[in-house]
């Protein structure tokens, strides 16, 4: 009632919706909302985040729920603000190779919204997720390698705090490609899950659209060669957009589903961008270290629908993972580790799941040393989520004893904060607790998530 009396429009009691907004693609169990509004503008935001903010009312931002960690699971209740509505792109700089997006522009959208500008938004997650929830956790994937992470690709944002102050992070219009003024808001943003306030404009960089691409297809006798050839390629300097990472199992899942044909073994997914010349010399140089390392000939796919058709199938993993055993629900893990760790870790973890009957084909953004296991477990057999459990724990502490992370790109959530605990240490935890406490003293933004 307090909700309905300030925001007559766009507004859902209905169970279907509440639960449509109280999951994610993670096997966490559903937990809906009280209600769920969809605000059209940031005036709007700030109005109901004041209202939340008076009446002590849980605020959990929603994009396209197309997160794996459980991040818009409302386990306290609440209202959840889906943005869906907000979905312009507001000011593009050509010039400047910089955009300025409102939260249900999803990545797909942007680019199609840029195809005929020469220019692209390059971070690539799989998903078609929303652009400020990409912020939000993070994201980043295949084409991490070449471009970076969210963090690197986010120049300003616009946040509605728990008490519906509108702030911009960087300054408001300000759109700089770098800066050194002041505390990095921005960044402390960017990854913070909902957790400090709700994301409703992002100014995003912007790249230029290569000359040529071309992709191939390299398979490997062991995982240790298919790693020792991504080190060598980055130390030789090869410019490579995309690197990724397929065990046996994956290979043969994605063969199956996207009717491919690839050798069942160890194999990496390679792609480059650049002018044609520098194309030659980069794919010279990465044949001769793959050939030195084992590697098979590459196949090739260079014209765009190959090309496309090549990266759906890597995109399409989770579901060739899905089809090994229908009916039954899958969990990515996303550990990442220094890349020289990265063959022990992989090796250790498939003998993990043999020994604990999990299937889990493995596949990775190897030239970031980040890898996911997508295990296909039967959501209705307590005893082998249990078994899962164990697995995803021992792996995050496999990471973590090698100096890596518990998660490289999908967030905490609600099922890595003791690990990210552990992965921190407790001053640093409590300095977050301290900013969080700073800016929501009553734990009304997405709570429940990131800190234990």
């Amino acid at each position: 009632p307090l909700i309905t009396e300030h925001f007559r429009d766009g507004i859902s009691l209905g169970e279907a919706v509440r639960e449509q907004h109280g999951k994610d693609e993670s096997v966490h169990r559903c937990c809906p909302p009280d209600v769920v509004v969809f605000p059209r503008c940031v005036e709007e935001v700030s109005a109901l985040a004041k209202v939340c903010h008076q009446h002590h009312l849980p605020i959990i931002p929603f994009g396209t729920g197309t997160g794996l960690e459980g991040g818009v699971c409302a386990v306290k209740g609440g209202v959840c603000f889906s943005l869906r509505n907000m979905d312009q792109v507001l000011d593009l700089h050509q010039e400047d190779f910089d955009v300025t997006v409102e939260p249900g522009v999803t990545r797909k959208a942007l680019n199609a919204y840029l195809r005929d500008t020469g220019l692209w938004f390059p971070v690539d997650p799989g998903a078609d997720a929303s652009l400020c929830g990409m912020a939000a956790t993070n994201a980043s994937g295949t084409n991490a390698v070449r471009y970076g992470t969210m963090r690197e690709n986010v120049i300003n944002l616009e946040v509605v705090l728990a008490n519906g102050t509108i702030m911009h992070t960087a300054g408001k219009g300000r759109r700089p490609r770098k800066t050194s003024a002041g505390y990095n808001l921005t960044n402390l943003f960017v990854g913070s899950e909902g957790h400090l306030g709700i994301i409703t404009k992002a100014t995003l960089r912007l790249y230029g659209i290569p000359e040529a691409m071309v992709s191939a297809v390299c398979s490997f006798p062991s995982v240790q060669d298919a790693v020792d050839s991504t080190v060598q390629i980055l130390q030789a300097g090869v410019a490579i957009a995309r690197i990724e990472f397929l065990d046996d199992v994956m290979i043969d899942a994605c063969n199956r589903f996207s009717c491919l044909s690839y050798p069942v073994s160890p194999t990496l997914f390679l792609e480059f961008h650049g002018s044609e010349q520098s194309l030659k010399e980069q794919v010279n140089t990465t044949e001769d270290i793959t050939k030195s390392n084992r590697g098979s000939d590459f196949q090739w796919a260079q014209d765009a629908e190959t090309r496309n058709q090549l990266w759906k199938a890597r995109h399409d993993a989770w579901y060739a993972a899905l089809a090994l055993r229908p009916g039954c629900k899958a969990y990515a893990t996303d550990v990442c580790v220094p890349l020289s760790r990265l063959p022990d870790i992989i090796v250790e973890t498939k003998k993990d799941l043999i020994e604990n009957r999990l299937t889990g084909p493995i596949a990775g953004h190897v030239g970031d040393g980040n890898f996911h296991c997508l295990i296909v477990v039967d959501p209705k057999d307590p005893e082998e989520l249990h078994r899962v459990h164990l697995f995803t724990e021992r792996l995050g502490r496999r990471a973590l004893a090698m100096d890596g992370t518990c998660t490289g790109e999908h967030g905490v959530g609600l099922g890595k904060k003791v690990l990210l605990h552990d992965e921190l240490g407790p001053k640093a935890v409590q300095v977050m607790w301290d900013i969080k406490n700073a800016l929501d003293p009553n734990n009304l933004m997405n709570p429940g998530k990131i800190l234990q």
